[in-house]
């Protein structure tokens, strides 16, 4: 697995890089219909972000960590409670097939963990999830198959077009395991309730 890599913006250009996008009830692409997305990138050139309230119903963690030979098969009478509440979330439409880790900021592989800003990283490598088996990854992560991406402008037009609002993040939504909350709590930290919002509603 690799990170995709984005240049830097320049100076005076908005930069959505570690905020939350909360897609708005007008958001017609079904794939992102009440998604609530951390962006991971963002640049001249176009970002990248994973959905973190969408979960991956077809496969468990104990699953993917047997598929890709990190536990023995049928072992998970040996595993951690902590590994087998772990969920896959879905992070997006493009590549489904490739696996992203978004945690805390207390692991790092100087290979192939890319820094957000202080608190959150993002690794695309096998060896964090060998590093969550054996109870040595970061505090807080979470595992996404595949990502959201927007070619140069396309994100700066969705958001015109009010098909978003962003906001700050916080460790608490972004790790917590509730995932079907995740969208109404986003919209409360803009300060909208969700009963309130229309298709024609403007920016936060």
């Amino acid at each position: 697995m690799s990170t995709p890599k984005t240049k830097r913006r320049r100076r005076g250009d908005s930069c959505l890089k570690g905020q939350l996008l909360v897609a708005m009830p007008l958001m017609t692409d079904r794939r992102f219909a009440r998604s609530v997305i951390y962006i991971c990138a963002h640049s001249d050139d176009g970002a990248m972000g994973l959905i973190i309230n969408h979960r991956a119903d077809h496969i468990s963690f104990p699953d993917l960590l047997e598929r890709l030979g990190i536990i023995p098969q049928g072992a998970e009478d040996g595993i951690s409670n902590d590994i087998l509440e772990r969920q896959v979330h879905v992070g997006g439409p493009v590549e489904t097939g490739r696996g992203f880790v978004l945690h805390t900021s207390d692991y790092h592989s100087s290979e192939s963990t890319l820094p957000i800003d202080r608190d959150v990283s993002l690794t695309a490598s096998i060896e964090i999830l060998k590093a969550i088996a054996q109870g040595e990854g970061p505090v807080h992560a979470m595992l996404a198959l595949g990502y959201a991406g927007w070619s140069a402008g396309q994100l700066e037009s969705e958001i015109q077009a009010n098909g978003w609002l962003h906001c700050p993040p916080d460790l608490n939504l972004l790790f917590d395991p509730d995932v079907e909350g995740k969208y109404v709590r986003a919209l409360a930290k803009i300060g909208v309730d969700p009963s309130h919002l229309v298709n024609d509603a403007g920016h936060a």
